[in-house]
């Protein structure tokens, strides 16, 4: 690593602890390759030549902190994504929920909700939206309005039809949104079945227990400290043999909790929750 490198990083981790106990978020935990790349482009955004000029500005004006969220969280996503696994999730998780009178399933890192909304669409269809609440969370206050809001660009819904469809849907993707001006928005009989809220997987603790619990594409970017804090949430959560499903890069494998899952579909990582 050359001089400046090994300086950056020095300035990143002060950084980060500056963010924590200034703002209360904690990005101390997340791998180190990541937050490089993305306070890079923090960097840029904002005109700032070195990593302590970028911490002077979050500090000091909470706009440019609200601002940076943005970079410092990861906001990809989309509609059914990985069609196979809402495949997996009818096959083995929903006949599970089905037993439930009343059913719970967590989102976490829900990003501008685009899973959360897909859960809702194929809960509605097997008959189980009516008794179920989900719960949404994230870190970036921006993506929950988002996510709330329900609307998204007109010209990503041809690949949101495309992807629910190859999950499994049941109708077309168009029954359960309306479009206006460059917006589509989504049904708001679903919405009702939702509740947003900021949570932290480094910072905070268990909320509810919940049958179902998906995480998927966040553990990535956590060193493995902080991903065993939450598969450790996510245990703690579910219910007795509850569900976790995991993107397709993820897996409890080598983690401190791998001894309370198995595997019921290795492919598209779901799990259970042992008894």
């Amino acid at each position: 690593m050359s001089g400046d490198d090994a300086l950056f990083d020095v300035e990143l981790k002060l950084l980060l602890e500056a963010i924590y106990l200034r703002y209360q978020q904690d990005f101390r935990g997340y791998a180190l390759s990541s937050v490089r790349r993305r306070v890079r482009q923090a960097m840029a955004h904002f005109h700032c030549e070195r990593v302590s000029d970028l911490q002077h500005r979050l500090l000091h004006e909470p706009d440019v902190f609200a601002q940076a969220m943005r970079y410092l969280t990861v906001q990809v996503s989309e509609m059914f994504r990985d069609p196979e696994y809402f495949r997996g999730l009818q096959e083995t998780v929903f006949p599970f929920l089905a037993t439930y009178p009343s059913i719970k399933v967590w989102v976490a890192g829900c990003s501008a909700g685009e899973e959360v909304w897909s859960l809702a669409i194929l809960l509605q269809e097997a008959g189980l939206l009516d008794r179920t609440l989900i719960y949404a969370t994230d870190i970036n206050p921006e993506a929950l309005r988002k996510a709330e809001a329900g609307t998204y660009d007109v010209e990503r819904i041809a690949g949101f039809s495309r992807n629910y469809l190859a999950a499994g849907g049941r109708a077309s993707l168009s029954d359960y949104y309306t479009s206006a001006y460059a917006g589509a928005t989504f049904d708001r009989g679903l919405r009702r079945h939702m509740v947003f809220a900021d949570h932290s997987l480094a910072t905070d603790a268990v909320f509810s227990e919940v049958q179902f619990v998906s995480c998927r594409n966040v553990l990535i970017y956590f060193n493995r400290d902080l991903q065993d804090r939450a598969v450790g949430l996510f245990r703690d959560a579910l219910v007795h043999r509850g569900f976790l499903g995991l993107g397709g890069r993820e897996s409890l494998q080598f983690g401190a909790h791998a001894v309370a899952f198995e595997a019921c579909d290795r492919a598209q990582r779901i799990y259970r929750k042992r008894a």
